[in-house]
């Protein structure tokens, strides 16, 4: 058992440096000619009273001249569509839309079918964007083969140690997304940084097919975008002019909730990576916690124990500081490991959560409310 765990820790070793070796957080897409195409910016939001505010002074200090900007109440039943009337008065390029069925999916296909741009960019409702965010985003497209573009998200981290824990959580993601694109078989991205074509959209028709999911509104638009257009249709375009900065989870228990609602989507993928990808990331953390077994078996259990967490642990602050790197981000040593303990028994109960395929998500639980496919 002692070699084991050595050969163990030393292949997440050479594992996280091979997926590093392809971190790019300087794309260079020049601008080779004019290209200021209509943008239509799509934001669905649900229950976001408290963050419109702050919502509304990211979207003033967009610069883009091209764009109109489309905001998409989902049955919020906490005054957001009130404050959005509010906050929006004077912004020409803005329109309020009130989706006509439930579901942050319909939401955006009613905004996409509406949009007058060429190209899609979709956000939420607690983000913040950089004041050059779609000039940036949209320069990929410059290529006509290119359909779909991804940009990078993190959330705002200050001080407290579940807000860094998330900030190494979404490293991780921003890791392994940009691995799976440099390699063509683009596993995930976020609908909180996302941009497509209009046409693209509609040429897949839509979520047509999953809509009876809650969730995955960013991954299965990837999956039939990658799938009808071909490998050089999607990329990620991963640098700090268009990283998108998001809000961190008020509790663990939210938390973890977010992360099951994105979980419980991976058995309605049908790809053979994608299932690979989500079990083996859930038994590499098990084979973590099965190291405890270590501490019984005597002193050189204990010194085993001690060397292959101390490998994992310069493991991940080398991959995964080579990404906070990119973005000006620096986190101390204990926080990193701290969530180097902690990340193995969240990534267990995230897995199992998945399975069970229950979460609440904006005051709506999945298995009440989800059929949708019938509604448009």
């Amino acid at each position: 058992m002692l070699s084991f765990y050595l050969i163990w820790s030393l292949s997440y070793f050479t594992l996280l440096w091979w997926m590093s070796r392809f971190w790019s957080g300087r794309n260079d897409f020049p601008l080779t000619h004019s290209f200021s195409p209509l943008v239509t910016l799509v934001i669905p939001l649900r229950n976001e009273e408290e963050n419109i505010p702050d919502l509304i002074l990211s979207l003033k200090k967009l610069q883009y001249p091209n764009l109109e900007i489309l905001l998409v109440d989902d049955y919020s039943d906490d005054g957001s569509f009130q404050s959005l009337m509010k906050g929006v008065e004077g912004m020409a390029n803005v329109k309020l839309l009130y989706s006509l069925n439930p579901g942050k999916k319909s939401a955006l296909e009613y905004a996409v079918k509406l949009a007058t741009g060429e190209i899609i960019l979709c956000s939420d409702a607690d983000c913040r964007f950089p004041e050059f965010w779609v000039e940036k985003m949209i320069l990929p497209f410059q290529n006509d083969s290119t359909q779909l573009v991804a940009g990078p998200v993190l959330v705002e981290g200050k001080g407290k140690f579940m807000e860094l824990f998330q900030v190494l959580d979404w490293a991780s993601i921003l890791l392994m997304t940009s691995y799976s694109f440099a390699n063509k078989f683009p596993l995930m991205c976020s609908g909180a940084n996302l941009a497509y074509r209009k046409e693209a959209f509609q040429s897949v028709k839509g979520y047509q097919g999953n809509r009876e999911f809650a969730s995955g509104d960013d991954e299965f638009l990837l999956k039939k975008i990658h799938k009808i257009y071909g490998e050089d249709a999607c990329c990620y375009f991963c640098s700090p002019d268009t990283l998108v900065y998001t809000k961190p989870a008020a509790s663990w228990k939210s938390m973890i909730n977010q992360r099951i609602r994105w979980a419980s989507k991976w058995k309605a993928h049908f790809s053979v990576s994608h299932a690979i990808s989500a079990v083996g990331a859930f038994f590499v953390q098990l084979g973590w916690i099965g190291s405890f077994s270590l501490l019984f078996l005597g002193q050189k259990g204990v010194l085993t124990f001690g060397v292959v967490w101390l490998i994992k642990i310069v493991a991940e602050r080398i991959s995964l500081g080579k990404v906070l790197k990119t973005f000006g981000i620096e986190l101390s040593n204990l926080s990193r490991i701290q969530t180097s303990f902690v990340h193995s028994f969240y990534v267990l109960c995230v897995g199992i959560g998945g399975l069970r395929g229950k979460f609440i998500w904006k005051g709506r639980g999945n298995w009440r409310s989800v059929n949708l496919e019938s509604e448009i």
